[in-house]
């Protein structure tokens, strides 16, 4: 199993020199992948959430693929109906030119309503513009010439190179913890990606979910590459609200095993919290990170100690 660090691309404590020395202590400890999230306008619903200043992921990506050598990177997720699906394709084949084949395009709906309405974006049919747009981009990486006709994007012979290195072409990881995720997930993706999750629903609800849909629709099931909120605690902690990766390390160990058993390909770190103030000091994030590196993980051999 992989593990992965959410880069914290956004927030009072985020910067050039910030973002660089994520990437770098994330490449160092032997974290298998950095990922960023997406927000383009930064609206009031936003801000309160994930306040500017927020970094273009896929600028930031570009960038980033310059200052690492061999950790993958990528998305989580990118707000799929915020770009054309032309930009998007382009964009994202060059991060994996640029990164020599290290990227994974990890994609969602969307939530801020404020930030659809300034973007010009349709947020009632967000799914559906979602699932078209993934087609459209998945047809313009894989071939030289592409045509499509849509009820949301229609192009005709659209010369594509330079196409992602990686074939047929880089991994899409779909968000969302709904039958419509999951079904997206089956449709058009190569791994379901929920986040923030507890084990119970994950376990005994989602994964049961995502096999079913996967039998209805004649597909295989998708990889399993959860986003985890880490969050170390100096005592156990309990209640019905737990999450996975939440409590002191025995806890955020059992939690690791247990995604390892379960067929997880992936799991990403977030450190996270809703906590504008706790972002301020990166210090926080990365000592947690290289205490499960040095206590937790075995990362050279990809699988929990």
């Amino acid at each position: 199993m992989k593990v992965g660090v959410n880069l914290i691309n956004f927030g009072p404590g985020v910067s050039p020199a910030s973002l660089k020395s994520w990437a770098t202590l994330s490449e160092a400890l032997g974290y298998h992948i950095i990922m960023t999230s997406d927000h383009i306008a930064i609206t009031p619903d936003v801000q309160s959430r994930y306040p500017a200043p927020f970094y273009e992921p896929l600028s930031l990506l570009g960038w980033l693929a310059g200052v690492t050598t061999k950790i993958e990177i990528g998305t989580t997720v990118i707000i799929v109906p915020y770009r054309n699906p032309l930009e998007l394709a382009k964009a994202t084949a060059n991060v994996d030119q640029l990164s020599d084949g290290r990227f994974i395009l990890g994609v969602g709906i969307g939530w801020a309503q404020e930030e659809f309405h300034v973007l010009n974006a349709a947020y009632k049919s967000r799914g559906a513009v979602t699932n078209e747009y993934l087609a459209a981009v998945k047809l313009l990486w894989t071939q030289d010439v592409a045509s499509y006709n849509g009820k949301f994007i229609s192009f005709d012979d659209v010369h594509t190179a330079p196409r992602p290195i990686q074939t047929p072409h880089p991994p899409i990881w779909v968000g969302g913890p709904s039958d419509a995720a999951m079904r997206r997930t089956v449709r058009y993706g190569d791994a379901w990606h929920p986040i923030r999750i507890q084990m119970d629903w994950f376990k005994n609800t989602g994964i049961p979910r995502l096999k079913e849909i996967s039998d209805e629709e004649a597909k295989s099931v998708p990889e399993l590459c959860p986003r985890i909120r880490l969050r170390l605690t100096d005592s156990p902690v309990t209640g019905s609200d737990r999450v996975v990766g939440e409590g002191d390390i025995d806890q955020v160990h059992r939690d690791l095993a247990e995604l390892e058993n379960l067929g997880c390909s992936y799991v990403i770190l977030d450190t996270y919290a809703d906590d504008l103030e706790a972002i301020k000091n990166n210090e926080i994030s990365w000592r947690m990170l290289t205490t499960l590196a040095e206590k937790v993980l075995d990362l050279s051999n990809q699988t929990v100690r």
